[in-house]
């Protein structure tokens, strides 16, 4: 079983979807996450297992690897790739309970901007740190960020911008979701901003990449289950 778990670690980190993907060259021919999940299950590997011990696993490493320029987006984006290609046979298994999500995770682009590849980014390795990703899309207003967070009671909310011009959005919706339901976490990201930024508009956390986010509600204990 260990072995196996490895394996699926090691195809997600390196972005090896199927045994028919020609990426990575040097994995070619060999299977991929989607044939070792269903071989996994099929042996009767805990689904969770196959989750937090394959696939989290591999995503946290290529998320530290892309903190530390070791990677680039486009192997992220591989990455991200495989894990779906495995988190599909899980969904059964998320609906039975056997599966669980470490809890749900908001994420949007504020008010005005239109960039959307920085969220994405932060969707894909939070999906694929075990979170249950609600994707509000880009030019969100606070009013659509605290309804959602009205119907996921203890979801944590991400902010992502790129324009300057639109980070007093970002302020107005951190002001507005914490007034509306205080104990919300909100984490905050996107190019024009600083740790500074953050702490100015009473947001929780801020990251230049998701690893980042990743990391600080690891060490706040926030979705362990």
């Amino acid at each position: 079983m260990g072995d196996l778990l490895k394996q699926i670690a090691v195809c997600c980190e390196r972005g090896k979807m199927n045994k028919d993907a020609p990426y990575p060259p040097d994995l070619k021919g060999q299977d991929g996450v989607q044939e070792l999940v269903a071989q996994a299950l099929k042996e009767g590997v805990n689904a969770n297992d196959v989750l937090t011990q394959g696939m989290m696993v591999g995503m946290a490493a290529v998320g530290k690897k892309f903190s530390s320029n070791e990677v680039f987006v486009p192997d992220l984006l591989m990455a991200a790739k495989a894990m779906a290609s495995g988190m599909g046979q899980l969904k059964s298994y998320f609906e039975s309970g056997e599966a669980k999500h470490r809890g749900v995770f908001i994420v949007g682009t504020v008010q005005g901007d239109l960039h959307d590849i920085g969220k994405n980014l932060v969707r894909m390795m939070m999906e694929g740190a075990g979170w249950q990703v609600i994707d509000l899309g880009v030019d969100a207003s606070a009013e659509k960020f605290v309804a959602e967070v009205e119907k996921n009671p203890g979801a944590v909310v991400g902010l992502s911008a790129l324009l300057t011009t639109t980070m007093v959005n970002m302020e107005k919706t951190v002001k507005m979701v914490k007034e509306k339901v205080p104990s919300t976490i909100v984490c905050v990201g996107g190019a024009p901003l600083t740790q500074e930024f953050c702490d100015k508009i009473g947001a929780d956390a801020y990251a230049a990449d998701p690893q980042g986010i990743i990391d600080w509600l690891d060490s706040k204990g926030i979705g362990k289950n």
